[in-house]
């Protein structure tokens, strides 16, 4: 009889952004967006308005601050293994400080009362122009577009008197499922032993919210399409984060796959983190260094228990943007030198900011037409000497503690490297005046993600110490094409001959100059890669924890000289495509159960 027994199971195909099988109950994440009503107002209104607008945020205000207290008791709770809460804290602190900045809301204000606008449409209106902005803007920024949305939604829910639903706490075996989550969601969510997995609507396999579940070790299938609609709270999901499949409530045959397929991936993984203490050294004796790529420095732990030899980049935006005022001398010097005594006595290589004047706490509020390619990174910290130096100070103050590299992002030529070491020189002269010492030597380096500095790279390797390619930026800026933008995703290719040109330049350069090259874009984690940049000769390869048993398992059965003729013969080849099938061919033929994906 039609409806009797229970629903057929029904299968989804989105994208595997992080390895690993699970299945559970699903518990739903309710995002949706909360329709906006949009009126304009008699003049008598406007002053009520204002006073409307104004209690709503007081009120999100408080919200935010009560769950800020939940969650951190609840994340500290024993039964969940996530020692870094204050990171939660940290996003939360963000949120606030974003709700009491009074030119955010003075922008919204001014709406009301010169365009009489109700204060719903208005918060969408200022929202709308800061998210148009970070469109532009750098993979980060464009990331945490989906902050602004979720704090829009929240005032406005306010203002209409709606239920605020907050950050939930997932119950512990559940797959998360959502439309999609903001970086903000995806760190205060994802909490290992708690989701067992992860499957969004939308997202691809580079966003903020892969490279968390990856950092997590979560299995993730994202842009799986309709699968909150399609999954209800408590169906049982089963998913690949390899393969990129989701079964919604799978049958008992299918759930038994799942079930064996999970056990030989963990069995697989273990017998891969069995040679956790092993060198990346090739089979005639080439010697790599993988070191681990972090975000913030709870995560360190999980590199040193995947092998990782050092941090091979520490992004340090994240102290500017998750607080309401400009980091001080002293908060980067404490972050720092935890993170040095931490890794001691691996190698730790921290990039100074890579932001723009619109984005640090406290600075000036510009509009750039194109900010990608504006006053950020190196640029900006010249143009901003004062910060420039606290960070500078902090970091050389915290060289005692560890082994210190210090990197330079977006630099373009010399005169950009040459302007920030006079710039480490005085601070550290002004240091030695105060009594305070520093380590004698510290490494400068520089990040290699732009073309110009890859067609200089012979000079660029005479007057600094090291070089650390940065591919995601490094590939789109070459081919001019945006990897979040679908109309172009195609064109990103890493294996595009003028990449493979661009890399075999660099490296050369350095090594002609006697210094290391590293590479730390995520084309350095993926295993299908692995013998492409033995074969160029990169020296070290930084990435998240879970690539590295992966990438060092291709490296240890590669000879470096087989891998170099690899290279030689892809780069006979003209078109990116050629380049994918002919490496695709022999990486399926050692390392099928690596690459057979892509």
């Amino acid at each position: 009889m039609k409806g009797d027994g229970p629903p057929a199971s029904v299968t989804l195909q989105g994208v595997g952004a992080a390895p690993g099988m699970a299945f559970g109950p699903a518990f739903l994440v309710d995002r949706g967006s909360v329709r906006t009503p949009r009126y304009h107002l008699p003049p008598e209104k406007v002053d009520g308005e204002i006073e409307r607008l104004r209690a709503a945020v007081r009120l999100s205000d408080e919200q935010l601050g009560a769950v800020r207290q939940r969650v951190e008791r609840d994340l500290s709770a024993p039964a969940v293994p996530l020692g870094g809460t204050r990171e939660h804290a940290r996003i939360i602190d963000a949120y606030q400080g974003m709700l009491r900045d009074a030119f955010f809301l003075g922008e919204i204000e001014s709406l009301v009362r010169t365009e009489r606008l109700n204060a719903e449409w208005a918060v969408r209106r200022v929202l709308r122009r800061v998210k148009g902005s970070m469109a532009e803007g750098d993979e980060y920024f464009r990331e945490r577009r989906g902050d602004l949305d979720f704090l829009g939604d929240r005032i406005v829910r306010n203002l209409l008197g709606q239920t605020v639903e907050t950050f939930a706490v997932p119950p512990a075996g559940c797959v998360l499922v959502a439309r999609d989550l903001s970086p903000a969601d995806a760190m205060m969510m994802l909490v290992p032993g708690r989701v067992i997995g992860l499957v969004t609507d939308l997202g691809g396999r580079t966003g903020h919210t892969a490279l968390v579940a990856r950092a997590r070790e979560i299995p993730t299938v994202v842009g799986a399409g309709d699968a909150t609609r399609r999954i209800g709270r408590g169906d049982v999901v089963a998913l690949d984060g390899v393969r990129g499949t989701v079964v919604i409530r799978p049958s008992a045959p299918e759930l038994a796959d799942v079930e064996a397929g999970r056990d030989r991936f963990l069995s697989h993984e273990r017998e891969m983190l069995a040679t956790r203490d092993f060198p990346a050294t090739t089979r005639d004796g080439v010697r790599l260094r993988l070191l681990g790529n972090i975000e913030f420095p709870e995560e360190a732990p999980s590199l040193w228990e995947h092998g990782a030899e050092g941090i091979g980049l520490y992004r340090t935006e994240f102290l500017y943007l998750d607080r309401h005022e400009q980091p001080t001398e002293d908060d980067h010097f404490e972050v720092y030198r935890k993170l040095l005594e931490a890794a001691a006595p691996r190698p730790v290589t921290i990039r100074t900011f890579d932001l723009g004047a619109d984005k640090v706490p406290g600075g000036p509020r510009r509009k750039e037409a194109n900010p990608a390619m504006g006053l950020r990174a190196i640029r900006f910290t010249l143009r901003a000497p004062a910060l420039f130096r606290a960070q500078l100070r902090a970091l050389l103050r915290a060289s005692k503690f560890g082994q210190l590299r210090l990197m330079l992002p977006m630099v373009s030529g010399l005169t950009e490297l040459r302007e920030a070491r006079a710039h480490l020189e005085f601070a550290r002269a002004e240091l030695g005046r105060e009594g305070i010492a520093a380590a004698e030597r510290i490494p400068l380096g520089i990040m290699v993600e732009l073309p110009a500095a890859a067609a200089i790279a012979d000079r660029l390797a005479r007057e600094c110490d090291f070089f650390s390619i940065g591919t995601n930026d490094l590939v789109q800026y070459t081919l001019a094409a945006d990897r979040g933008n679908p109309l172009v995703s195609y064109l990103y290719r890493p294996l595009h001959l003028g990449i493979l040109r661009m890399i075999q330049f660099t490296v050369n350069a350095a090594h002609d100059a006697g210094i290391p090259v590293s590479m730390c874009g995520e084309m350095a984690g993926d295993p299908f890669y692995a013998a492409v940049l033995v074969g160029l000769g990169l020296d070290e390869l930084s990435m998240s924890a879970s690539s590295i048993p992966a990438v060092k398992k291709v490296v240890r059965a590669l000879d470096a000289a087989e891998a170099r003729q690899i290279v030689a013969e892809a780069m006979g080849f003209g078109t990116a495509e050629e380049i994918e099938r002919f490496v695709r061919e022999r990486m399926r033929g050692r390392f099928g159960e690596l690459v057979e994906e892509r």
